[in-house]
């Protein structure tokens, strides 16, 4: 019989699945999203997914992962042994996540110094792709590796990999008890400052004020849906990880609606900060709000920037609070996502979790070394868009499928999370996952396949989108069929152990 390892508590766990949740997207991607999908009208159907989609995933990967105790390749070979393939490409997809996630935490790192000076200067969008990046001309050049990406990577690396050498009470939890609430105390205090803004008022009008018509849009629908799968950290592989450190005594349907809900309370959060200085930044420079709007890089490492040059006062400390919130958002997933692999490796191989860590994580740092070339946004952006929508979005549709209709597992997973849990679930969870969820993702990923095929992303070459988009993508399912092949040892599939309680 086995002997997992555990959460030490309860509020370690929850502060280690909302760490993961809570990362770069819930800053950068949810404010625009809501913004361009409806305003305040958009809450509505990003709750209902949150509520038929996103809670039950996660109750369903908790449920996975406690009742098996393994990584996502053995908790899925322990429900079905034709299953494990799923868990194994579900763990890939984190590798490719990690390496150029990892390039973003060094940007964020980068601009945390770049604000005691506010080195970026006056054009920032310049400063950002010239000066700092020294970007490629031609997406696909890879050029010289760029010393000011390259140091700040490092840093992350051992950042990351440190803290999963302690384990899992003493390193994971230990370092999202210090970075979680770290990070909401800096992103408040942002938020404070933000609202006091001169033009704060508008942006956050701009930001809540309902259109109604939106609603009757099946794409915002879809958007909705699409924000949640992808902030939850569900469909790869993290999850299904984390739950199987817990003991049995475990609620996992409330601890999926804490999670849940916190993660969704800091978007919010994000979304008042955001918009607030969106605002100031629109009445300093006399436009209107649709005009100043941006997401994801952009918005981080070309727009704040400009917001913090035209701040009143301490235009320095905002930087260093949000660029350290950035860093710290970004930490505490990477470390959940590295956890996928090294748990995968673990179990799989037999090798002890130093071994695993130096091996998986190892491997990770030197192909990440690819996003500290002149050409690593071009990667990035591309590996991105794709491992997103053709990795993720796909994995969770397939994994929802096999669970709820080829292997016939809800009940049982029903069973099992009511024998622990003090909310029962009912008829309308198993509603959620059989039908409503996989309806929705399964339109998502026919749009996203109909839309790629048509053109290409960004309007990228077809020799660079193949390889390093549609080709990334393809490999993590080969590898993991691959590895599915390989026979585990001869107990490890029956062997499921479950202490009673926390920290034994």
């Amino acid at each position: 019989m086995e002997n997992r390892p555990q959460w030490g508590t309860r509020a370690g766990f929850i502060m280690a699945a909302a760490g993961s949740a809570i990362g770069l997207g819930n800053i950068w991607r949810f404010p625009a999203t809501a913004y361009e999908n409806g305003g305040g009208a958009f809450f509505l159907p990003y709750l209902f997914a949150l509520l038929t989609a996103g809670i039950p995933i996660l109750i369903m990967e908790f449920a996975i992962g406690h009742k098996y105790r393994g990584s996502s390749p053995l908790s899925l070979a322990r429900l079905n042994k034709k299953a494990e393939w799923l868990g194994w490409w579900q763990v890939g997809i984190s590798f490719i996540i990690a390496v150029y996630y990892a390039a973003i935490i060094a940007w964020a790192m980068s601009y945390f110094v770049f604000s005691l000076k506010l080195s970026w200067g006056q054009d920032t969008e310049g400063f950002l792709f010239g000066d700092y990046l020294k970007l490629a001309e031609v997406p696909g050049q890879t050029g010289s590796i760029v010393p000011g990406v390259l140091i700040p990577l490092i840093l992350v690396w051992v950042i990351a990999l440190g803290v999963l050498l302690k384990g899992i009470k003493k390193g994971i939890e230990a370092a999202n008890k210090i970075f979680l609430p770290t990070l909401i105390v800096l992103f408040f205090i942002i938020v404070l400052r933000a609202i006091t803004l001169d033009g704060a008022m508008e942006g956050l009008n701009a930001f809540f004020k309902p259109d109604w018509s939106a609603i009757a849009d099946g794409k915002v629908w879809v958007a909705a849906y699409g924000q949640i799968f992808f902030s939850l950290s569900v469909g790869f592989a993290i999850m299904i990880t984390y739950s199987s450190y817990l003991p049995k005594k475990s609620d996992l349907t409330n601890n999926a609606f804490i999670t849940g809900f916190g993660n969704s309370a800091f978007e919010l959060l994000a979304g008042i900060g955001v918009f607030s200085a969106l605002g100031f930044m629109a009445m300093q420079q006399g436009v209107s709000i649709d005009e100043v709007v941006a997401g994801g890089v952009g918005l981080a490492f070309v727009v704040f920037p400009q917001i913090i040059n035209e701040f009143p006062a301490f235009n320095q400390l905002f930087g260093l609070l949000f660029f350290g919130s950035l860093t710290l958002a970004g930490l505490t997933s990477l470390i959940s996502i590295i956890e996928t692999f090294v748990a995968g490796v673990q179990d799989k191989f037999n090798v002890s979790r130093t071994k695993s860590v130096l091996m998986g994580g190892g491997l990770a740092s030197i192909i990440s070394l690819l996003f500290a070339t002149q050409g690593g946004l071009y990667f990035l952006d591309v590996m991105d868009y794709f491992i997103n929508n053709f990795g993720v979005a796909l994995a969770g549709l397939v994994e929802i499928i096999l669970v709820a209709w080829v292997f016939r597992e809800l009940n049982n997973l029903q069973k099992h999370a009511n024998s622990v849990s003090d909310i029962m679930l009912g008829a309308w969870w198993k509603i959620c996952l059989s039908v409503i969820t996989p309806v929705v993702l399964g339109y998502m990923m026919f749009d996203n396949v109909r839309t790629n095929i048509s053109e290409n992303y960004e309007g990228y070459a077809t020799s660079f989108i193949v390889p390093f988009g549609w080709g990334v993508a393809g490999l993590v399912i080969v590898v993991g069929i691959l590895l599915s092949f390989k026979s585990w040892k001869k107990e490890s599939l029956s062997s499921v152990k479950e202490d009673t309680t926390y920290g034994k």
